[in-house]
């Protein structure tokens, strides 16, 4: 058999191998892997680098399934490939425990670099994954030897292509010339509704020609010479992203529903199955695989080994000829932090006077960037305000590649998108800031980041109805309560420039992805000589405490200080004796024992008031059914911010009239077990 009917074959066992673990399951896509079956094949034995006996190894490109939907294709590839995917595994496609599931899910299935899904979102990754890899290169000298100058292949579809994240993304990669991108485009002209007339017409390849992108267009990408000759020509870079638009026959092979929409989305059926394997010739056997299709592969995989090993020793030759690159990679490799980082981070802390959280974060950035060489972000052209910048050094550009800036435009989506790929690429902490408010455009990325558990951390400033003059459009209300709701999210909205340090060092020791809540006005500094009971890495702690108090306020951000001058006046003016908490982070609080929640705030204390301007909702968790949320359930307005903290009762004196009005004129209504009483 001639290696070009051996190549046929693998990708005719591809397809069966797709459509059998669709019908086994009885759901699932079939149609997309059967149509890009030659091209994946093409590309994973034979340009693409990779070690299937150590899926992490660094000399890698990554392949990347945009079009998530299809994903037995790669579970079929990295079956055939040796990834350590069983073919029991392939027999549980979609099934409770399986390494199989509906779509890729990075850190599930060794093999699979990014989870995917929602469509575009792989694509934006893959430019972020780009990104990261070529600012690691200059950084580290490692792009003066060839040794990490991967590729990032990406199979997307007709969905990815109508999804804005993708536009954004396009856009962003071909004004940096990110030429290690190389996508095919499975332009089949089918999406689940029928033809893609019904809503899709443009010509996808003159607008990413428009993006500064090369554009390879295959008349058949049934036919693997086609695809590998696309191919040949796509890895020879020409200083741009490349987009490879292959026509494409959905179902490839299957003789009831090629080029059909009802092949997208369902199981063939037995009897087309039957019939597709007898098209295709195999035999009537499920899940087969002819021996000369692993022998084929097999002396592959061996070849990639033996590649993969001349690789190991080239790095470890420069690791030893470089110690000083060598520190610098390691430390990006494992995103060292120092173990000092808070004792650090607090001694460039701005707490001599008044100062907003953007502005003070902005300070400790600066030292972090300078301690944590895996650091490496941006903002979506909103550093000068978010304070987001790295003085003093150069932006990542299409001709400075070891810039520490990363500009990624009006593109918040694409943004937290590209934040993922980079997370994932494996040697950065990304960092990405916009305001606050716009966190509803990246909020697919953060659900993504969570669900990788991705290490990452959203700089997101203006934080309240504070803005101002800019309106409601611009103050975040209700995002705040979005981002709590998220699981594995954490949210810090710190009190002032100490927090700011401990919110800092405590993200850069976090586990997933993290948000900094700062705000666009000045915050009084915490008086010196409470700083000493910060604990942030508890969520929340007692800032200050009045002997036998008889209520307890909980405070976020830049109502911890209105919170403890509210206090003062319930105190002076009707003997209301308080405990002030800070709480930085709901959710690190609700983390910890029982113990420690009794301590902060006791259950026999039923006087309690929360204080944040946002939406109340999900504060009774903490006050309880009989507390009271002092909150934002309306939109706010243009104007002043001093003139909107009075309109809408964020002042001392309306704080501490809402707290009279609502617990009696004297205070507390009294049924506190173990209340001194002073508030009766």
């Amino acid at each position: 058999m001639s290696e070009l009917e051996l190549r046929k074959l693998s990708a005719n066992t591809i397809r069966l191998l797709s459509a059998d673990g669709v019908q086994k399951a009885k759901s699932g896509h079939p149609g997309m892997p059967m149509g890009t079956a030659d091209f994946a094949f093409t590309l994973w034995s034979k340009y693409l680098r990779h070690n299937p006996k150590n899926p992490q190894w660094l000399g890698r490109d990554r392949f990347i399934l945009s079009a998530g939907h299809g994903s037995m294709l790669v579970y079929s590839l990295l079956h055939l490939f040796e990834y350590g995917l069983p073919m029991d595994e392939l027999k549980q496609f979609r099934q409770w425990d399986s390494l199989t599931p509906g779509h890729p899910e990075l850190g599930h299935t060794d093999g699979v670099e990014i989870t995917t899904g929602p469509l575009g979102s792989g694509f934006a990754s893959a430019v972020g994954m780009a990104i990261a890899n070529k600012n690691f290169a200059a950084r580290t000298g490692l792009d003066k030897t060839g040794l990490v100058d991967s590729r990032f292949f990406v199979i997307s579809g007709d969905g990815c292509m109508m999804e804005g994240a993708t536009s954004e993304a396009a856009s962003l990669a071909g004004h940096l010339k990110l030429d290690s991108i190389i996508v095919f485009y499975d332009d089949n002209n089918i999406t689940i509704e029928g033809s893609t007339e019904l809503a899709f017409s443009e010509d996808v390849g003159k607008r990413f020609e428009a993006y500064n992108w090369r554009v390879i267009r295959v008349a058949d990408a049934n036919d693997i010479e086609q695809c590998d000759r696309a191919l040949a020509e796509a890895v020879k870079s020409d200083g741009r992203p490349t987009l490879i638009v292959g026509k494409t026959h959905i179902g490839f092979g299957s003789p009831g529903k090629q080029g059909k929409s009802s092949s997208h989305g369902e199981p063939l059926g037995e009897e087309e199955l039957a019939a597709t394997r007898k098209n295709l010739g195999f035999p009537e056997e499920s899940f087969y695989v002819p021996s000369e299709v692993k022998n084929f592969i097999s002396t592959r995989v061996k070849e990639l080994e033996t590649d993969a090993a001349d690789w190991d020793k080239k790095f470890q030759d420069f690791l030893n000829a470089n110690p000083e690159k060598a520190d610098l990679i390691s430390k990006m490799l494992n995103k060292t932090v120092p173990e000092n980082i808070l004792e650090e981070l607090l001694k460039v802390a701005p707490v001599s006077k008044p100062v907003a959280s953007r502005a003070s974060s902005g300070e400790i950035l600066q030292k972090v960037s300078e301690l944590v060489p895996a650091l490496f972000g941006g903002a979506a052209d909103l550093a000068p305000s978010t304070k987001s910048n790295i003085k003093n050094e150069p932006s990542f550009t299409a001709s400075e590649r070891a810039g520490k800036n990363l500009h990624f435009g009006v593109r918040e989506l694409a943004m937290g998108l590209a934040g993922n790929g980079m997370a994932a690429y494996g040697v950065n902490i990304p960092y990405t800031s916009t305001f606050f408010v716009f966190s509803d455009y990246m909020k697919p990325a953060i659900r993504l980041a969570a669900i990788q558990n991705l290490h990452q951390i959203y700089i997101f400033t203006h934080d309240s109805f504070y803005v101002g003059e800019d309106g409601p459009t611009h103050e975040p209300i209700e995002q705040i309560a979005m981002l709590r709701s998220i699981p594995g999210m954490t949210v810090f909205r710190p009190a002032d420039a100490n927090e700011v340090a401990h919110c800092w060092a405590a993200a850069l020791q976090a586990k997933g992805p993290v948000a900094l809540l700062l705000t666009r006005q000045d915050l009084e500094p915490i008086a010196p000589e409470l700083t000493s009971n910060i604990n942030v890495n508890k969520g929340a702690y007692i800032l200050r405490d009045d002997d036998a108090f008889d209520m307890i306020m909980i405070a976020t951000g830049s109502e911890v200080s209105l919170a403890l001058k509210t206090a003062d006046i319930l105190k002076e003016q009707f003997n209301i004796k308080s405990r002030v908490v800070s709480m930085p982070s709901m959710e690190l609080f609700l983390q910890q024992d029982a113990e420690y929640q009794e301590e902060v705030i006791p259950s026999w204390c039923n006087f309690r008031v929360s204080i944040e301007a946002g939406t109340t909702f999900g504060w009774h968790r903490i006050v309880g059914s009989t507390g009271l949320a002092i909150g934002m359930d309306h939109y706010g307005a243009s104007a002043p911010y001093k003139v909107l903290a009075e309109k809408f009762g964020f002042t001392p004196d309306a704080v501490s009239a809402k707290i009279k009005e609502f617990y009696g004129q004297g205070g507390c209504s009294g049924g506190c077990e173990g209340c001194g009483g002073g508030c009766h």
